[in-house]
């Protein structure tokens, strides 16, 4: 059972959304707030498996919470739920290291988006990914050679960073079965101390 907490400062909608994921036998919901203080103490006293929550909202926005809580908790799984998709929300949730960024339009995706979170992934999609460059600005490509990245490597990291290809697309790209490509992924987060390939994005385009 996935245990999720529910943060937004509009009670319908926590209600509404706490109503589209109880439907799902997979989730609990184990807590509701309307604050970003209170999606801090939530998470000090519950610990819940993902937290969805807002980024508008009074005295301390879901941006600051989030970026507390995973200061603290860098495992934590924040995940966020918002109606706006301003550039600068989505970088800021890319460098804090949260673990995705949904629109409320799409409500269907939620409980989806929670799993796959869940199995240890990011759910930015594509469309964000593939944007990094512009919403960064990064023009040279940064050299890993000194964090024993290989040639191979670094072209993979490219493809991921600059594209946004998938490890199939990659695999075409490089020549590659998938399964060496998801080999050398894994390797080469290991090897840079990240969690999946959006923080590997982000990392390049930071460098």
């Amino acid at each position: 059972m996935i245990k999720v907490a529910i943060i937004d400062d509009d009670a319908f909608i926590c209600a509404s959304l706490k109503t589209i994921l109880q439907a799902d036998p997979e989730i609990e919901i184990a807590a509701m707030g309307h604050s970003g203080e209170e999606a801090i103490g939530l998470y000090e006293k519950l610990r819940p498996d993902v937290l969805l929550m807002d980024i508008r909202m009074g005295k301390t926005s879901g941006l600051e919470a989030g970026e507390k809580i995973l200061r603290d908790h860098p495992d934590a799984k924040v995940l966020f739920l918002t109606t706006f998709s301003d550039d600068e929300y989505i970088v800021k949730t890319l460098r804090m290291g949260a673990k995705g960024y949904l629109i409320k339009q799409n409500a269907e995706s939620v409980a989806p988006a929670i799993k796959t979170v869940m199995n240890g992934q990011s759910v930015f999609g594509s469309e964000i990914t593939t944007k990094l460059p512009s919403f960064i600005g990064k023009q040279e490509a940064p050299d890993f050679s000194k964090r024993g990245i290989s040639a191979r490597e670094m072209e993979i990291i490219e493809l991921v960073a600059k594209k946004g290809l998938n490890n199939k697309e990659i695999a075409d790209a490089l020549y590659l079965s998938e399964g060496t490509v998801r080999n050398y992924l894994s390797l080469i987060l290991e090897k840079l101390g990240l969690r999946d390939r959006t923080q590997l994005a982000v990392f390049y385009h930071n460098a």
